[in-house]
């Protein structure tokens, strides 16, 4: 939801090995799965509450006033992974298109690679070239994606999910938590499009459902 906000403000890796690419950070984090659902809740909650208010939703006044909830997947914790951080320095900076005619610059820099509903996946993760100007996100990272549940339970476009700077070479994605940009509500935010190498060949059935007006 952090991008969502800030942009209205203003190949295919290969491994032969039987080891799935986040056995060997698996060890690094002990919590248990109750602990796990009560964070997709709380995240739930919140994005609840925001659209809720006039301030920070981007709901229309003719959607917002009847405004209930978000329609979510049921917390599941197989979609919560623990993925290889492979960071990306010689990364050129690119401008992303948009949903309108903004275009948003834009670095590679990581990609995630992560094993998911039986299979092996990888996603480029990327940096605001904006966002870096300011001290408090100068951690912060973009992943878009893109899935087979696309224009049948979530939204066509695509959905995002909010991540940090790893410390080390492990990171976790917990899809869970993937929202749908603003323009998926109000055609009057300018939204990054996902990049066609982060389409995901499988159904990611956690995180924010498609918005019925």
């Amino acid at each position: 939801m952090r991008y969502c906000l800030l942009v209205f403000i203003l190949v295919i890796f290969s491994c032969n090995q039987k080891k799935k690419y986040h056995d060997d950070a698996v060890a690094k984090e002990v919590v248990s799965s109750s602990e796990i659902v009560n964070k997709v809740l709380a995240f739930q909650k919140k994005m609840n509450e925001e659209f809720k208010n006039p301030d920070s939703s981007p709901l229309p006044d003719r959607y917002r006033k009847d405004f209930e909830g978000l329609d979510f997947y049921e917390p599941d914790t197989n979609y919560r992974v623990q993925a290889k951080f492979v960071r990306t320095p010689e990364a050129i900076p690119f401008m992303m298109l948009t949903t309108t005619e903004r275009e948003a610059k834009e670095i590679v820099y990581g990609i995630v690679y992560f094993h998911l509903n039986g299979e092996n996946h990888q996603l480029e993760v990327y940096q605001s070239q904006e966002l870096q100007e300011d001290p408090d996100l100068e951690d912060y990272l973009f992943l878009p994606f893109i899935d087979e549940t696309n224009g049948e339970e979530t939204y066509g476009g695509g959905r995002y999910i909010d991540l940090k700077i790893p410390e080390g070479d492990a990171i976790i994605i917990d899809f869970n938590k993937a929202y749908n940009p603003y323009c998926a509500y109000n055609k009057k935010f300018s939204c990054p499009i996902v990049q066609k190498v982060n389409t995901l060949n499988t159904e990611v059935f956690a995180g924010v459902k498609a918005f019925k007006k």
